[in-house]
């Protein structure tokens, strides 16, 4: 009898046994709504320049593929194994980050940020935003007591150096990512909210501070200022803003229809397989397939926060309290700039853009969540 209860109970810890099947399917579901449309806003324009219509949805089905893979490496190993390397980590990061604005960096519509090999595009500041995450987990995790200030602070200037470096390339979107995994981490550490209010405080000097200086670009201004003023934009700077509402208001209740969404087949919306592809659901899907859209990512976030509250350690709890910030932000900010509600910051949404640095990290960051949820008994 001890022995048969000896092996239940190991099988009951081992790790498979407790995978989050949610999180796997919702990711799953995401994925194949992204290949719908990317193709739906693509196709047209690929029809009339006498190129392969899927031609884009080929190379995301590649880049699901390793995605895929990539997610299976990262939930199969422990993951408190990443607490001892994530300065190594955090480290090669930085380099990376500095090494992609050298001539090995290639630049896209004036902005280098990516390394290009045989013509696939990985973005440095994609790999440090887990870096960052693995780094302030196990940073955190070692504090015993109260965070101090002090602690705060240390926290922050981790977050802020990679932070600080993506900014210059420019890259205001994924700066405010580092900014959300760090408020997050801090919040899930039980920071205290006077602390955070400082934190918040010198955000905002050191923000107005750049405005000063210059070190926001003059296009990021005219995007800000137009997204909060739509109406005293004579040159028209918030063009994307506008054709984006439009398509996503002609969706009404149910939608155009696959594939028949006027503003998607005739280009319209810029960038729409990329940073606008929320437009294509509006659109072709309307207020049903957007708000089934919205549920789907609504499952990921409370399935990682819940995994951040169930996780065995405190490691594993800041690491799935990072991710599921860095998560909601990018969801928030890309939906809320195609409906008006935030500037264009060029946040793709997780796996339903098209793209591969993105697509592989986020799957890294799934990977990551499963892990931290699979071993939560061992």
């Amino acid at each position: 009898m001890d022995l048969v209860a000896g092996r239940t109970y190991a099988a009951e810890r081992r790790p498979l046994r407790h995978l989050d099947a949610v999180v796997l399917l919702c990711v799953i579901v995401l994925a194949v709504v992204g290949l719908f449309a990317i193709y739906s806003a693509t196709h047209r324009s690929l029809e009339v320049v006498g190129e392969d219509p899927a031609f884009y949805v080929k190379r995301q089905i590649t880049f699901l593929a390793l995605a895929a893979v990539v997610l299976m490496l990262v939930a199969s190993f422990d993951y408190r194994f990443l607490k001892v390397y994530a300065g190594l980590f955090y480290a090669a990061s930085l380099i990376l980050l500095i090494l992609v604005r050298t001539p090995l960096g290639t630049t896209v519509k004036g902005s280098q940020r990516w390394f290009e090999f045989a013509g696939f595009q990985l973005a440095p500041s994609e790999i440090a935003k887990i870096a960052v995450i693995c780094m302030l987990a196990a940073f955190l995790s070692e504090l015993r007591g109260d965070l101090t200030l002090e602690d705060v602070f240390r926290a922050t200037g981790l977050a802020a150096l990679p932070g600080a470096i993506v900014f210059l390339q420019p890259d205001l979107g994924t700066s405010i990512v580092f900014v959300a995994i760090l408020f997050g981490i801090l919040v899930v550490a039980g920071t205290r909210g006077r602390y955070l209010a400082i934190l918040a405080l010198t955000a905002l000097v050191l923000i107005f501070a750049g405005f000063q200086v210059g070190l926001v670009k003059e296009y990021q201004v005219a995007r800000l200022t137009s997204f909060l003023d739509p109406e005293g934009d004579p040159q028209n700077r918030d063009y994307n803003r506008q054709q984006a509402e439009i398509a996503i208001g002609s969706g009404g209740l149910t939608g155009l229809g696959y594939k028949n969404g006027t503003q998607t087949n005739l280009d319209f919306v810029p960038e729409q397989h990329t940073d606008f592809i929320f437009t294509v659901v509006g659109e072709e899907f309307g207020f049903v397939g957007a708000i089934s859209l919205l549920g789907l990512f609504g499952l990921v976030l409370w399935r990682a926060f819940r995994t951040a509250m169930i996780a065995k350690d405190p490691f594993g709890t800041y690491l799935a309290a990072g991710i599921g910030s860095m998560f909601a932000l990018q969801i928030f900010v890309n939906i809320g700039m195609t409906i008006g509600i935030m500037p264009i910051t060029g946040i793709p949404l997780p796996f339903v853009s098209y793209g591969g640095s993105s697509l592989l990290i986020n799957s890294a960051a799934i990977g990551l969540l499963l892990n931290v949820h699979m071993r939560r008994l061992t």
